[in-house]
């Protein structure tokens, strides 16, 4: 069965191909490379022995999106991760978030339809509860307004997606990760941004490698046990599986409705200082860190009610916190090496 991956080049779409091929699907990427690397395909292939079909598109055009399905008729699902996504950038630059975001979902989603694609697997946030009132926090937890632009994208996403099933022959399951970080076990595929990083795991192993200066921590005035921002960390390996087993779901005909949703952590927080002090432990490298004021659009503190992703999908994550900084520092390694 073939399979597109948009944003198959990117962080956790570059890993999700690697899991699909090796159960054995077919995969087409399409990716307009803004913030990825075209190296990426030749690296799935040297981890799965086969080079998956890449398409360069740019999927918030409607007319680059169709030629695409024209091209691949025999598409029989979709998982869509192509999206702008860092929390701090949509704050100054709204506009690309909303027109890449959104355009790229309704174009993929008329081409589904036009083609009769039933199966529809979108990568969302946990970004869409905002600061929950509960935690851990479930998936029947109300979805607060968004403190992003970045977030409030991945709530109309999901609400586009919700009529769009509910008028049509797709089905949907939305996965809202946590914070996915980490590399794959070979070192050859990891988290790449183009320019300054955006995330921490990246500008970490970028100050440890001598790359940056100091590593900057947003606020220490949080209402948590050390100061600093908490999130539900999860190794990408683990979260790129989720996505399997959700296709594999649609393909036996498990799903219980048009839409499905999932949070996919690991059901425990860590702070921002955890995350250094974790590195630190596993990696032997001091990080040069610096405390700064808040960022805009970070809450305070979220993790995962994981029980029915864990009950109902199947899917539990397995790695653990030191497991995801030693694979972050051994792929920065490597890319050092390299370069």
């Amino acid at each position: 069965m073939k399979i597109l991956v948009t944003g198959g080049t990117g962080f956790i779409g570059s890993h999700t191909v690697v899991e699909l091929q090796e159960k054995g699907f077919e995969v087409v990427i399409a990716d307009d490379l803004s913030n990825s690397f075209i190296e990426v395909v030749d690296n799935i292939e040297k981890i799965t022995g086969v080079k998956p079909i890449f398409e360069k598109v740019d999927l918030s055009i409607a007319e680059e999106t169709r030629k695409l399905f024209e091209k691949h008729k025999d598409i029989f699902g979709v998982i869509h991760f192509a999206a702008s996504k860092a929390v701090g950038e949509s704050v100054n630059k709204p506009l690309l978030y909303y027109r890449n975001n959104i355009n790229s979902l309704i174009n993929v989603l008329e081409q589904m339809q036009e083609h009769d694609i039933k199966n529809f697997v979108f990568s969302s946030s946990c970004t869409v509860y905002g600061q929950p009132d509960k935690l851990p926090v479930s998936e029947n937890a109300p979805l607060k307004k968004a403190l992003s632009p970045y977030g409030n994208t991945k709530k109309i996403c999901e609400d586009i997606i919700d009529d769009v099933a509910a008028a049509s022959e797709i089905n949907a399951i939305k996965l809202r990760y946590f914070n996915p970080i980490g590399a794959h076990e070979s070192a050859l595929i990891g988290e790449y941004p183009q320019g300054i990083p955006n995330n921490l795991i990246p500008y970490l192993t970028q100050t440890a490698a001598g790359i940056r200066e100091f590593l900057s921590i947003y606020g220490n005035d949080y209402n948590t046990p050390d100061g600093t921002g908490i999130r539900d960390y999860i190794h990408v390996v683990d979260l790129a599986k989720a996505h399997v087993i959700a296709i594999e779901r649609m393909i036996n005909n498990k799903c219980l409705s048009k839409t499905e949703i999932f949070n996919i952590g690991t059901g425990v927080g860590y702070s921002v200082l955890d995350i250094v002090k974790s590195f630190e432990k596993v990696n032997e490298i001091k990080i040069n860190y610096k405390i700064v004021s808040r960022r805009a659009g970070d809450i305070e503190k979220v993790w995962a009610d994981t029980a029915y992703a864990n009950d109902e999908l199947g899917w539990k994550a397995e790695r653990t916190l030191d497991d995801m900084m030693r694979s972050a520092w051994n792929w920065e390694t490597k890319l050092r090496i390299e370069n």
